[in-house]
């Protein structure tokens, strides 16, 4: 049996079923390393201000790095007696190092340290995570570049809309993850607080400096509230919330490009090694990366609603509620960039179907507004004109035809405004070319952003 480090008021041992269910370290082992970089500058600060001797600082130190090794090469035995991570840190450290290790945690707790390591923890996979959008940005840019002649419908309301370039679509999601790498970004800099030295929740009567640990694990600050500093983990939710629109903003261009891949559509071809096929159905070519994707996204919300449960009535300081705070977080995480990565090969896979697509451009009237717009250029009120169109259309569709199909005759039939030159403005590449206002689909306005969005990556970091 397991001495525990805070048995000294108690006669009896823990109950094995209670102790397995306090048990977090199968979870919370993932911080080793954050753990024990803030155990080292915990101790440098320490012997700093002479709380613990320079001897005995190096002790620990070289014991941490010790356990650190062991843990990389899966030699360290955890133990599910020592609750978490930092019990089975401090317990291993104590044997190998003697009385010194035992000084490891003077003027801390674990609940300024548990807070501690997971921001630490929230910073460096956050920014693992924005590396990854940026990664998809620079394919979103580069298909975008390949592809800038392509012309394809939009829509709404998944009924045909107007012809945009299929560069100015993939565009709009860059500007999702965009606003995706700034969230994380603002993420990180509210959490850029450091927790360590609020111990349990009021501080610590030893002379410690603060500002020292910070600036050792690269915070900006320390926290200004002890109790807050324990309490808190609007960061948990932030880094969650952050993973959720992430996902979302993935799932809905997963959406598309499920619909896209579909024979129905047919405007896009994934490569067979981001593809599956069926137990039964020999001819299926099934985008199963796509719509796991889709379906995961469904975690990441489940993480956050998890998280935001779990806060919702804990009163302050801490609580052993928060110790399920990690199972969403990590989960969000992790399941973000898996599906990022993962997204980011599907998408380098895809091919545009170009002559299918363009074979198709002359259906559901998609200039329909251009040629709304062209009798309101001709001092036709843009409402009658909208009606006038219309009309026009109700015309095409009993009589089998399209706009391009219609005589100028037919056209006049319908206002004696049109001329010869309103078969300029219908035309498909005349419409996407003559969008030239700001953010508007032109291929001028697309290569221009497309410029702006690569100096702006050259400034990611």
């Amino acid at each position: 049996m397991v001495k525990k480090l805070w048995g000294g008021r108690f006669k009896d041992a823990t109950n094995a079923d209670a102790e397995n269910f306090t048990s977090s370290i199968d979870v919370d082992k993932d911080l080793y390393s954050f753990d024990i970089l803030g155990s080292i500058s915990h101790v440098e600060m320490l012997s700093k201000q002479k709380i613990i001797s320079r001897g005995e600082k190096n002790k620990i130190i070289k014991g941490l790095k010790k356990i650190k090794s062991e843990i990389e090469l899966d030699k360290f035995n955890f133990s599910h007696e020592l609750e978490d991570i930092h019990m089975n840190i401090e317990d291993s450290l104590t044997k190998k190092v003697g009385t010194a290790g035992k000084k490891v945690h003077t003027a801390r707790s674990r609940n300024d340290q548990v807070a501690t390591d997971i921001k630490l923890y929230i910073k460096s996979m956050a920014e693992s995570l924005k590396l990854d959008i940026i990664k998809l940005q620079k394919s979103i840019i580069k298909k975008s570049e390949k592809n800038i002649d392509i012309i394809i419908p939009f829509y709404t309301h998944l009924q045909r809309a107007q012809p945009i370039l299929a560069s100015h679509y993939l565009l709009a999601f860059f500007e999702m993850f965009l606003r995706d790498t700034e969230r994380i970004n603002q993420t990180i800099q509210r959490l850029n607080q450091n927790p360590l030295g609020a111990c349990a929740g009021s501080g610590t009567s030893f002379t410690i400096d603060r500002f020292y640990t910070s600036k050792k694990l690269g915070f900006r600050e320390p926290t200004r509230n002890s109790i807050d500093s324990v309490s808190d983990r609007d960061y948990v939710i932030d880094t969650i919330y952050s993973c959720s629109i992430i996902m979302m903003h993935l799932s809905r261009f997963c959406e598309d490009l499920i619909v896209w891949n579909s024979s129905e559509f047919n405007f896009i071809k994934i490569g067979d090694e981001f593809t599956t096929g069926s137990s039964i159905m020999p001819q299926k070519k099934n985008p199963d990366i796509l719509e796991l994707i889709r379906g995961k996204c469904s975690l990441v919300y489940g993480d956050l609603i998890s998280i935001l449960t779990n806060l919702k009535g804990l009163p302050l300081s801490y609580n052993r509620d928060l110790q399920e705070d990690k199972i969403p977080l990590f989960s969000a995480l992790k399941t973000s960039i898996d599906c990022v990565k993962i997204f980011t090969r599907n998408f380098d896979s895809i091919e545009f179907n170009t002559k299918h697509i363009m074979s198709g451009m002359n259906l559901g009237f998609l200039t329909a507004t251009d040629l709304a717009d062209y009798l309101a250029k001709n001092d036709i009120p843009f409402r009658k004109a909208h009606h006038i169109t219309g009309n026009i259309v109700a015309y095409c569709e009993k009589n089998n035809k399209n706009l391009s199909s219609l005589s100028l005759l037919e056209l006049q039939k319908f206002s004696k405004v049109i001329k010869k030159d309103v078969f300029n403005f219908i035309s498909i590449e005349n419409s996407v070319a003559s969008k030239k206002s700001y953010g508007g689909t032109s291929k001028e306005n697309v290569k221009k952003m497309v410029n702006k969005y690569k100096k702006i990556l050259l400034k990611s970091k």
